[in-house]
């Protein structure tokens, strides 16, 4: 482990101060404990200065003229996100007008010299970091455990997040009253609505099927069918490789156009995808590779957010939900990855991302119900219930579900019978993608109820 002077001598010799955050990334073997421990007696024994509060706390050396506060830089990128060289120097490239940058297309190196768990977009240390970040109470429980838990929190923060990225308008608590109560947002129109409620369905596409998803086209197909559901011009499109060229908005990228190469690169990407051990390189390879591609006809990058999740979900590890990422930052790692086949940008500002989250689940994680077990236990029956329920608005539902619990123990029985009715009290369209079902088929069965 790195010594207290050495870490002391990184500070010293920072101009503009670190935050603990930047100087465990360059000390990952340091605990942050540790680090924190640290930095206050040296505060005390004023041999440095603290500067801010909270996340963006800077540590300088006493007696140096503190930086020119900024809050957000001109590149878009928020002043606490730590840039590299490498990483100033593709925005440096992107910042040019289009009509400066070169034209280019799709990379095959880029994917085809990628060895899982022999090369890597994220370095040993890094990973090291990322993993201290994310840990929880649930690493040792059966997958998904952790998301499950905490997934009320995280249909909202993730849907609202990820929306955000797309120019969605809704607010954070916009996006509660439509998932929780199925209120649509005064003044928003139906794209935005639609485009928080795929988000909510794909996200418990993964959560509640994370026994087999995968990095597969199931998955995959599956995913992007619930989030461009009534929202890409051609229905036929969604969850289908795309048929047609497309270009990016401000870019000189060209992504491949012949379908047969795209579902080729495709199938090496998830070949390789699935062979990644390590959970954060699984994600950060998803969030390279997958827009990188454009394997869809649009809502590749949501798609990508999303399916970058689903290591971390199935290693109960904190979920990446893009809370307060930048769109403008976004974008330009993105490009960065597009026009000039490297992820250095995209990497510094994963880590930023997901340390930014992790801060919000930790300190919520110890508040956490516990998971109801006969809920839990009985979920799949629960469901299928519900659906029979619905999907048959002529019979009547009690006697429906008096059936389905025929073969549950005597000592369960009235309790999951209960569980069922309250569920149906709490239909709404916000939740329907959950049981399979359909807003048309949830209205009928309210009209047949006289509800």
């Amino acid at each position: 482990m790195s010594t207290a002077a050495q870490v002391l001598d990184t500070v010293l010799n920072a101009t503009a101060g670190l935050t603990i955050g930047e100087l465990l990334l360059q000390h990952p073997d340091v605990p942050r404990r540790t680090a924190q421990r640290w930095l206050n007696e040296w505060v005390k024994e004023n041999k440095l200065v603290a500067v801010g509060t909270g996340r963006t706390r800077h540590y300088r050396a006493s007696g140096t003229a503190a930086p020119a506060p900024a809050e957000v830089r001109t590149d878009g990128f928020h002043a606490s996100i730590q840039l590299s060289v490498d990483s100033l120097d593709i925005v440096t490239y992107l910042e040019q007008p289009v009509v400066a940058r070169r034209p280019v297309g799709y990379q095959r190196d880029l994917l085809e010299t990628y060895q899982p768990n022999v090369t890597f977009h994220l370095a040993e240390p890094l990973r090291r970091q990322l993993h201290r970040m994310g840990r929880t109470a649930a690493m040792l429980s059966p997958a998904g455990t952790y998301s499950r838990a905490i997934l009320n929190r995280l249909l909202i923060d993730l849907s609202w997040a990820s929306s955000h990225l797309e120019g969605n308008t809704y607010s954070r608590l916009d996006t509660r009253k439509l998932i929780e109560y199925g209120q649509v947002a005064q003044g928003k129109g139906t794209l935005e609505t639609q485009m928080i409620l795929n988000h909510k369905s794909a996200i418990e596409l993964l959560v509640e099927n994370i026994e087999t998803a995968g990095f597969n086209r199931f998955t995959l197909m599956n995913l992007h069918s619930a989030l461009s559901e009534n929202l890409l011009p051609n229905p036929a499109d969604e969850g289908r490789i795309r048929q047609h060229a497309v270009e990016i908005g401000k870019s000189v990228y060209r992504p491949l156009s012949v379908p047969q190469q795209i579902d080729e690169m495709l199938g090496i990407l998830l070949e390789k995808a699935g062979q990644i051990l390590d959970p954060f390189e699984q994600s950060f390879f998803v969030m390279v590779h997958l827009p990188y591609l454009q394997p869809f006809a649009d809502i590749n990058k949501r798609t990508s957010r999303l399916a970058a999740n689903l290591p971390l979900f199935r290693a109960n590890l904190c979920p990446l939900t893009f809370l307060d990422v930048p769109e403008r930052a976004y974008s330009l790692a993105i490009l960065g990855v597009y026009e000039m086949g490297r992820v250095e940008l995209l990497r510094d500002l994963y880590l930023w991302a997901y340390e930014r989250s992790t801060q919000e689940y930790l300190a919520i994680k110890q508040d956490l119900a516990e998971p109801d077990p006969l809920r839990l236990a009985y979920r799949d029956l629960i469901k299928q219930t519900i659906r029979d329920i619905v999907s048959q608005p002529t019979l009547e539902p009690l006697a429906l579900v008096q059936r389905a619990v025929v073969g549950v123990p005597e000592t369960d029985r009235s309790n999951i019978q209960s569980l069922i009715v309250q569920e149906l009290g709490r239909l709404h369209e916000g939740v329907l993608a959950r049981y399979g079902l359909r807003p048309a088929e949830l209205l009928a069965w309210k009209a047949a109820q006289g509800r």
